[in-house]
C-alpha cells in the first residue's frame, strides 16, 4: 500500500507540473507571443481623375480589368480638344502676322531717322512690342491646346487592376474628379494589428509567415515599419491628426490596444489571388521562432515543426473561442 501511495502521490505531481507547464506555455504563447489574427491585406488604390472636363467618347477598359502602366483607360471628348488645337494654331498665325507688320513699321520708322516725329516712332514700338507680347500668348494657348488635346487619353499611372466601377460610354467627366480607382499591383502588403503587450517581441527587419484565410500556402514577409502613434479613443480630442484608430474586438472590457505593423512580402506565387482587404493570421519569427515551413509550402507541410504545430493548435482552438 506504501508504495502504491508513493507512486500515486508521484503520478499527481508529475501530472501537476506537466499541467502547469502546459497551462503556461498556452498563455504565454495566447498572450505574449507576436501573433494575431487580425491582419489585412493592403494596397496602394490610385484615384483615376481627369484633368479635363468632357464626355467620355471611347472606353478601354472594363469592370476588375488587368492594366499596364501607361495604357488607355478612356477617351474623353478627343474631336471637341483638336478642334480647340487647331482654333489655337490659326489664332498664333493670325498674331504672327500682326506681330511681323507691326515690326517692319518700326524698323522702316527707325531707318528714317528725323523724318519721321518722335512720337510716331515711339508708337510704332510700342505697336510692335504689343504684337509681339499677343504672340507669345497665342503660343502658349497653342501649347495648352496642345497638352490638353494628349490629355483627351487617360492612361493607367501603375500596373494594376481596374476597380469594379470603369466609366460608362457618355459619362461626362469633371476635371479634378475621380472617375474610376486602380489597386497597384506592385503595393501589396500585408497590416498585422497586434495587441500593444506583444510589441515588445517585435522588431523591424523580424521574418514574418503569413496565413491568408481560405488559402493553404504560406506566404513569407519582414517586419518593414512599426506606427509611431495611434488615436487616443479615451479622450475627446479632435481627430484630425490623422492617426489610425483600431477598434478593440471588445469595447466593453479594458483591452490592449491595438498597433499597426506594416509586413512587406518577399515574394507571391505567381497563382496566388491578391486581393486588398483579405484577412490573414501574422507570425512574428524571433530568434526563438521556428519558421512555419517551406516557402509556398502547405499548410500540413508547415505544421511538421514540433513547435509550431503547437501553435498552430493553440491558434485553431482560441481562434475557434474569440
Amino acid at each position: 500500500m506504501k508504495q502504491i501511495s508513493v507512486f500515486s502521490v508521484a503520478l499527481t505531481l508529475i501530472s501537476t507540473i506537466v499541467a502547469a507547464v502546459v497551462l503556461w506555455k498556452v498563455i504565454d504563447y495566447y498572450m505574449f507571443s507576436p501573433w494575431t489574427r487580425d491582419g489585412r491585406v493592403r494596397a496602394d488604390i490610385v484615384q483615376i481623375a481627369p484633368d479635363i472636363s468632357g464626355w467620355i467618347t471611347d472606353i478601354r477598359v472594363i469592370d476588375n480589368q488587368p492594366v499596364r502602366k501607361g495604357q488607355v483607360l478612356f477617351v474623353i471628348d478627343e474631336a471637341r480638344y483638336q478642334l480647340a488645337y487647331r482654333e489655337a494654331v490659326a489664332t498664333l498665325a493670325q498674331r504672327r502676322a500682326t506681330y511681323d507688320e507691326a515690326r517692319r513699321e518700326d524698323v522702316r520708322n527707325g531707318q528714317l531717322g528725323n523724318l519721321v516725329a518722335v512720337e510716331v516712332a515711339q508708337q510704332s514700338h510700342a505697336r510692335a512690342q504689343e504684337a509681339r507680347a499677343q504672340m507669345d500668348l497665342a503660343k502658349v494657348a497653342v501649347d495648352t491646346a496642345q497638352l490638353n488635346l494628349h490629355r483627351t487619353a487617360i492612361v493607367s499611372p501603375v500596373d494594376g487592376y481596374v476597380n469594379d466601377r470603369a466609366p460608362r460610354l457618355n459619362e461626362y467627366a469633371t476635371a479634378g474628379k475621380a472617375v474610376l480607382s486602380i489597386v497597384d499591383a506592385h503595393s501589396f502588403r500585408v497590416d498585422g494589428y497586434f495587441e500593444e503587450t506583444k510589441m515588445r517581441h517585435i522588431r523591424v527587419g523580424q521574418q514574418v509567415d503569413i496565413v491568408v484565410m481560405g488559402e493553404p500556402r504560406l506566404l513569407r514577409g519582414h517586419v518593414v515599419s512599426i506606427v509611431a502613434g495611434i488615436e487616443d479613443r479615451d479622450r475627446t480630442v479632435s481627430p484630425s491628426n490623422l492617426l489610425p484608430n483600431v477598434d478593440p474586438a471588445f469595447s466593453w472590457v479594458r483591452l490592449a490596444q491595438r498597433i499597426p505593423v506594416r509586413v512587406a512580402l518577399d515574394e507571391v506565387p505567381s497563382d496566388f489571388q491578391m486581393i486588398a482587404g483579405r484577412t490573414a493570421t501574422v507570425l512574428i519569427r524571433g530568434p526563438e521562432l521556428l519558421p512555419l515551413g517551406m516557402q509556398g509550402a502547405s499548410a500540413a507541410d508547415a505544421a511538421s515543426a514540433p513547435q509550431t504545430r503547437f501553435g498552430l493548435w493553440l491558434e485553431r482552438v482560441f481562434g475557434a473561442l474569440r
